[in-house]
């Protein structure tokens, strides 16, 4: 069970129609993001490069191109579990991207390759979202408590508190997922740019990279509007209670 569907159980039946309108149209939109950068990659990690270069030889030369000569590139277990971890200085690549020569591999290699550019150059969005990091894990493990508590306890004061702390957990999260936006487009204008520039592939197989790398915007996106959609969810339920 959700903390929205508990949320329900807070709020009274009128809360009902508050989840209608902010709830369900973003599990929808969240459902079809993750359907469409499935389908996407799933499509163009079938079309080889020309080049036939690796994902992890693309991040490298990205990196190499920018003057970063203290990231470790390294292969991870999972489908899509690519990473970069700004505090290991390691960039994570899955298996299939590690050694993947497909416009898809090479495309999101150089994604992550893009977050260590920011990272050297002192991007100002990624040095928030860094900031807000530990803050947004306090919120993420304090939210299935107030799941659990929301549960045991329906009505009177201390389930409004519950309802309250959420919606601080709610701000931490949505603050910390619009700013997740710019740092996740702005690393894959980084990876589109170099992957031409350093001749790893032509502006006609850019084609396969653009739809891989917007696809999986589109998730991020649905993350910033699931996370805003559900604060105001249960900001109407604290106005409901008042009225």
């Amino acid at each position: 069970m959700t903390f929205e569907t508990i949320a329900v159980y807070m709020g009274g039946g009128g809360s009902i129609m508050g989840y209608l309108v902010f709830v369900v149209p973003t599990i929808i939109l969240a459902m079809w993001a993750q359907s469409k950068v499935s389908s996407t990659y799933d499509k163009y990690v079938r079309v080889p490069s020309r080049g036939h270069i690796t994902g992890a030889e693309a991040a490298a030369a990205v990196m190499r191109n920018a003057g970063i000569s203290d990231v470790k590139i390294v292969k991870v277990r999972g489908h899509l579990t690519d990473h970069y971890d700004p505090i290991g200085r390691k960039l994570a690549l899955s298996e299939e991207n590690y050694h993947g020569t497909s416009l898809a591999a090479l495309g999101v290699a150089a994604h992550e390759a893009g977050h260590a550019v920011q990272h050297k150059v002192g991007y100002a969005a990624l040095k928030a979202r860094m900031a807000l990091v530990p803050i947004t894990n306090i919120a993420s493990s304090i939210l299935p408590i107030v799941m659990i508590g929301s549960f045991f306890i329906i009505g009177g004061a201390f389930s409004y508190t519950l309802l309250k702390l959420g919606i601080l957990c709610y701000v931490v999260l949505t603050v910390f997922q619009l700013i997740t936006l710019p740092v996740e487009y702005d690393a894959s204008a980084r990876a589109k740019k170099e992957l031409v520039a350093l001749g790893i592939l032509g502006n006609d197989e850019m084609v396969g990279v653009n739809k891989t790398l917007n696809a999986a915007a589109l998730t991020y996106v649905a993350a910033f509007v699931s996370s805003l959609s559900y604060l105001l969810y249960l900001l109407s339920m604290v106005a409901g209670n008042r009225d």
